[in-house]
């Protein structure tokens, strides 16, 4: 039987919500092994002039805990 945590993580980039998704995983992992899944729990972006300047997620992120 495996075990399984789940960390929400916040992460934001310039250049779209996967790049948030993908910077997130990648931090996250610097610190945490074993991660199995990545779960986008919210969307949002800032506004300047009319155009979206900072892409924002908020995941969840499941690993095995050994």
């Amino acid at each position: 039987m495996a075990i399984l945590k789940v960390i929400e993580v916040l992460a934001n980039s310039k250049d779209g919500w996967e790049d948030a998704a993908k910077n997130a995983v990648e931090q996250a992992s610097k610190t945490v092994k074993n991660i199995r899944s990545v779960y986008i729990k919210e969307q949002s972006a800032t506004v300047k002039d009319g155009k979206l300047t900072d892409y924002r997620v908020n995941v969840k992120i499941t690993f095995e805990v050994s």
